[in-house]
């Protein structure tokens, strides 16, 4: 088999691996969401089937990098996977996780911001914030340019941060469960995690919400860590009424969903 036929097998077979993953994973919570909270996503058949569709354009976005550095970890080894677990020591596996997970917060935390730059909430962004209210289905539903932002990522931590493979699972997992949960218009975990002293420095559905609903604030991915710091985090979001077209976000310099509330368009 030549080299570019492997390479091309492997990207599509990670191309799969995400596409399905993220069907298994979004229709999961979708179904869970029909049963618990009847009602909730009725009209939005139209915004859900918008919602896959850029999604799986996503998932081959995300498996281009993927599948590349994939092979090339399998056959050359290339990047700092390792297999045997023995190689670092035991407590280096949830350090590792954690560091992904803040260096990938990093990256999604100033990438976010910049979408939200007029031009490129323009020509990219806006396509994500199309779903008001959100919902299960709308985690990877990106334009190209903002899925690409995303699908390079994790593929270039692996050259960096040394990780046992299923450690990295173990972040692509964490990944897909926030992703999702994020966007369900719902909060699957208990009052204590999301509204207590933990919720302060973890994002889950009722801090992304109120993205949703204003826009300029709470651009992090996991941590409110980059929130707090930079004075972009706007607290938790309300989930009793739907939100209809942007009319409550704050207006500021650099702020495309805020110059649009204004009813100023988004300019340059």
């Amino acid at each position: 088999m030549s080299i570019a036929l492997a390479i091309l097998l492997s990207t599509l077979a990670m191309i799969a691996i995400v596409g399905v993953r993220y069907l298994a994973t979004s229709g999961a919570f979708a179904l869970a969401t029909r049963l618990t909270r009847p009602g909730l996503y009725t009209g939005l058949d139209a915004q859900i089937g918008r919602e896959i569709k850029w999604s799986l354009y996503s998932a081959v976005i995300y498996g281009v990098p993927a599948g590349i550095v994939g092979w090339g970890w399998s056959n050359l080894g290339w990047t700092q996977i390792y297999s045997d677990v023995t190689d670092y020591p035991l407590w280096y596996l949830p350090t590792s996780v954690l560091l992904y997970l803040i260096a990938h917060d990093t990256w999604f935390y100033w990438t976010h911001r910049w979408m939200h730059v007029p031009k490129w909430f323009r020509i990219a962004h806006a396509v994500h914030h199309a779903s008001r209210p959100p919902t299960a289905w709308a985690a990877m539903a990106f334009h190209p340019v903002e899925a690409l932002t995303g699908a390079i990522v994790i593929p270039l931590l692996v050259f960096v941060i040394p990780i046992h493979v299923g450690a990295l699972g173990a972040v692509l997992a964490i990944m897909t469960l926030m992703g999702v949960t994020n966007h369900m218009g719902w909060e699957i975990f208990p009052r204590f995690i999301w509204n207590g002293p933990l919720g302060g420095w973890l994002i889950t559905a009722s801090h992304h919400q109120r993205h949703h609903e204003r826009y300029g604030c709470n651009y992090g991915l996991y941590f409110r860590f980059w929130d707090r710091v930079c004075g972009t985090d706007g607290g938790l979001g309300s989930f009793a009424v739907r939100t209809g077209p942007a009319r409550t976000a704050p207006v500021g310099r650099g702020d495309a969903a805020g110059r649009i509330a204004a009813g100023g368009g988004a300019d340059g």
